[in-house]
Formats: structure tokens, C-alpha cells, sequence
């Protein structure tokens, strides 16, 4: 298992949607999620992460769309869970993912995560499994046993986690390439409920389907070789389940117009 360098305290920045992360220790014991209730941080989390391997199965369940934070210079993809910042539809009353939809991997791997470190001022060429800090608890599960050597339990997850730190550098390969080509272009999707105000997503980016059928033969081979052809009709496909998450937020605002009203004491 990584480990971090001793030399000084390491400055580790939480990913998206963690609170704050610390290096993983052999002494740490860790309070697992039990059962299938979502821990409360992706329980209003839209968008979300979905990388590379995830594209043919997530996009049967959600668009899939990119993400940029720094003007267009790279970018990240996110299926899209609501119509509304910190709206995941995809939340079941009882605090449970819809069984029906795929289970992104970025859930999955809660509360661990991989992650880069900063050590002097310089970044550690080294990525660290880290854990959500708040998970740590004298009353959690130990992940070594009194040897040292990993659980079974630990051993799962850290599959997990290292599969999926693969996957997400060839999802930044992706976005590298679709940069390299000027694949990429803003777009706005515009709702309208059955009842309600018209609903409208902004700051997102898409393939323009158009620039593809303009690249030569050299570059439509590289893609299908690396399998990113495959992943951008996955995105533009996908695009279509806007009209699925629209129809769960319609559902959910009949649920809550069908509600009886609470009586005044």
C-alpha cells in the first residue's frame, strides 16, 4: 500500500464530495458503510464522477456530460443525478440508491479514496489511499489484522481503489484527447415540467457530433483503438436520459403534491 513521505506533514486535498482525508494507517480502524443506506454526503450530490470504464453501463441510467474549471483548459465528466444543484433523484426514500440504476464507482469506494499528496510545496509522485477522517472510530473495523497483513474486507476495497485510480487516468487521457481535437462545446439543456417553472442546466459541455465526421482516418483509428470512440457515442446516446431525469423529478413533485398536509396543533 502507498505510503506517505515522513520527512513532514503532508498537505492532502479532499476529493469532491469528501470533507477532509487522511492518510491511511494500519492502525486506523474504520466504521464501514453498513447495508445499503448511502452515506449522507452523496445523498444531494449532483453532478458526479464517472470515469472511463463506467461510460457503456452509466449511460444506459444518466447523461453523461463534461465538466470544466478552468475555462476549457481540461475537463472532467459527470453523470448527472437532478435538474437542480444538490439534487440526486436517484435517492430512494428510505436513503437508498435506486436498484434499478447503475451504482457509480465513485460511491463504491466511500470512504476511501486515492489521492495526491503535497509535501515542501511539491507533489509527492506518489498517490496515497487515503480515508474520510470522520470514518475513523475506535468502533470501526480494523483493516490489518495483529500481523499486519490486510483483511479480506481491506484487501476488496483496496481492489476498488486501485482499479479505479487506473481508470481515472485513462478518463484524463480521454478528456486530453478530446481537447487535442476541439471535440468539445458548450451546451444548455432546457426543462419544462408538467407543472412548474421551465428548468435550465448550464456550464456544461458535450461532443459536437459534427466535428467528429471532420477527422481524418489517422485519428478516428488512434480513438477506436483507445476506446474513446466508443465512450463519445456512449455521451452523445446518453444525452437522451434528460428526459428520464425530468421525468423523475416530475414524479417526485407529484409525490409531494399527493402528501397530506400536516395538521396544526
Amino acid at each position: 500500500m502507498p505510503t506517505t513521505p515522513d520527512t513532514t506533514t503532508p498537505q492532502i486535498t479532499p476529493p469532491y464530495g469528501f470533507q477532509e482525508v487522511v492518510a491511511l494507517t494500519k492502525a486506523h480502524r474504520v466504521l464501514l458503510p453498513k447495508g445499503t443506506a448511502l452515506p449522507m454526503t452523496f445523498r444531494n450530490m449532483n453532478p458526479m464522477p464517472v470515469s472511463f470504464t463506467e461510460f457503456p453501463v452509466a449511460s444506459r441510467d444518466y447523461p453523461l456530460v463534461f465538466i470544466s474549471g478552468d475555462q476549457g483548459k481540461t475537463f472532467t465528466p459527470m453523470l448527472v443525478t437532478g435538474l437542480a444543484a444538490q439534487q440526486n433523484l436517484f435517492v430512494m426514500w428510505d436513503n437508498t440508491w435506486d436498484r434499478r440504476a447503475y451504482l457509480p464507482a465513485y460511491v463504491r469506494r466511500y470512504p476511501f479514496c486515492m489521492t495526491r499528496v503535497m509535501v515542501d510545496g511539491q507533489e509527492a509522485p506518489e498517490r496515497v489511499a487515503c480515508v474520510e477522517k470522520r470514518a475513523i472510530n475506535d468502533k470501526g473495523e480494523k483493516l490489518f489484522d495483529d500481523k499486519g497483513a490486510a483483511t479480506a474486507e481491506w484487501e476488496t476495497r483496496q481492489k476498488l481503489l486501485f482499479e479505479y485510480e487506473a481508470d481515472l487516468a485513462r478518463t484524463e487521457e480521454m478528456c486530453r484527447l478530446l481537447v487535442e481535437h476541439q471535440l468539445l462545446e458548450p451546451f444548455t439543456m432546457q426543462a419544462t415540467p408538467d407543472q412548474g417553472e421551465p428548468i435550465q442546466l448550464t456550464g456544461m459541455f458535450r461532443i459536437a457530433e459534427e466535428k467528429i465526421a471532420q477527422l481524418d482516418g489517422t485519428v478516428l483509428k488512434d480513438l477506436t483503438q483507445k476506446g474513446v470512440l466508443g465512450r463519445i457515442y456512449a455521451h452523445l446516446i446518453s444525452l437522451d436520459n434528460f428526459q428520464r431525469v425530468l421525468a423523475r423529478n416530475t414524479a417526485l413533485a407529484n409525490r409531494a403534491a399527493a402528501k397530506p398536509a400536516k395538521k396544526a396543533d
